[in-house]
């Protein structure tokens, strides 16, 4: 089953639903049935809903179209019950982009509200806050508040929403990085600890935001830590060196039989002069399988596109190259021929074992 479905493609960025968004439209139907038993009421909570996660998109590509404007490229946007989110390929380097990246999505939603304040002042139609509720009141009024609402939710100073990021953003142009991340990554592990605490005593959703606040920091800080154990690190030292290849020649067969005989999940095709003509990756070959059989050539489902790594470059390089690809598995090559594999598996087993020889005070040179 397919856990999210196209919405379409705007501005060169795929936009995708995700299944459990479902839910949320059923519950908002359910939950104006309930109060006021009428189907034009239930339409309109519905409606009052896509129209605030249209902004929710326009958030998203309020960060999507900034990031492209430094060379980065967004590989999609997806909703989500809780809001949404723009798979950019890489953050940007310097503080200052970042901080106008993170900035941008709640400057779409400043800038919604205040067309829309604009409206009602002009037509005369604002009503006391203390009218309005989430499910009744002014449908216009409504949405101009629940945007700035989104605007302040974004910019709590907390992985993973805005503010954490334009929190580490300003104080990485005083500190390092990774100092940086790490301060910004304790700010919203505390405010994680307030909101649950808050929740505690009167909404338990707070209890979720809080769970959510705190796994999004400690994620956001051992990435950055990562990155920055792997820096001046070659790829050789992390590679997989004891591999199985394919021929442009070979059938899904021959992956059937190389599957079950080992734990190797992707496999580059190799052409008769030693170079790479493209990975056969595991999805792929599960959906080539089904669809087609084992007769199948591998070369009508290998993916050509993948960037290139020589087996001198730096770990951190390859790891944002795998990162930007959407791949598990890269070719490590040099002088055009197959050296290795690198893997974000690979490169986290090999921290950890580089981990436990430093612990024993051994030398992590032989690792690789």
């Amino acid at each position: 089953m397919k856990w999210q479905w196209k919405l379409g493609r705007f501005a060169g960025i795929d936009v995708y639903v995700h299944a459990t968004f479902l839910l949320l439209i059923g519950w908002v139907g359910y939950s104006h049935w309930t109060e006021h038993q009428n189907w034009g009421e239930v339409l309109n909570g519905i409606f009052f809903i896509l129209a605030l996660f249209a902004c929710v998109v326009l958030h998203e590509y309020g960060h999507a179209l900034t990031a492209r404007k430094y060379g980065i490229k967004t590989r999609d946007i997806t909703l989500y019950p809780i809001g949404g989110v723009a798979r950019l390929e890489r953050m940007p380097d310097k503080p200052i982009e970042e901080l106008w990246v993170a900035l941008m999505g709640p400057a779409v939603n400043v800038v919604i509200a205040a067309i829309l304040f604009a409206y009602l002042f002009l037509t005369n139609s604002l009503v006391p806050i203390t009218d309005l509720t989430i499910a009744s009141g002014s449908f216009i009024e409504r949405l101009m508040t629940v945007n700035i609402t989104l605007v302040l939710f974004n910019l709590l100073p907390a992985f993973p929403m805005d503010g954490g990021r334009v929190l580490r953003a300003l104080l990485a142009l005083r500190m390092d990085y990774v100092h940086a991340t790490q301060t910004a990554a304790n700010i919203g592990q505390g405010m994680a600890f307030l909101l649950g605490f808050i929740g505690l005593f009167s909404n338990p959703f707070l209890l979720f935001i809080a769970f959510f606040v705190y796994i999004g920091a400690s994620q956001e800080a051992s990435m950055v830590m990562m990155k920055n154990s792997i820096s001046g690190i070659p790829v050789t030292r992390a590679m997989l060196t004891d591999f199985k290849t394919l021929s442009p020649r070979d059938s899904l067969s021959q992956v059937v039989a190389l599957i079950l005989s080992g734990s190797q999940h992707d496999f580059p095709v190799v052409d008769a002069t030693g170079r790479v003509t493209g990975v056969l990756e595991r999805d792929a070959f599960m959906k080539a399988l089904t669809e087609h059989g084992q007769s199948a050539p591998v070369m009508d489902f290998i993916r050509r596109d993948l960037p290139e790594v020589d087996s001198y470059d730096m770990l951190e390089g390859a790891l944002m190259r795998l990162q930007e690809s959407g791949s598990k598995t890269l070719p490590v090559t040099h002088a055009g021929q197959l050296v290795g594999l690198i893997t974000a598996e690979n490169i986290t087993e090999y921290l950890m074992i580089r981990s436990a020889l430093r612990t024993a005070g051994s030398l992590p040179q032989p690792v690789g």
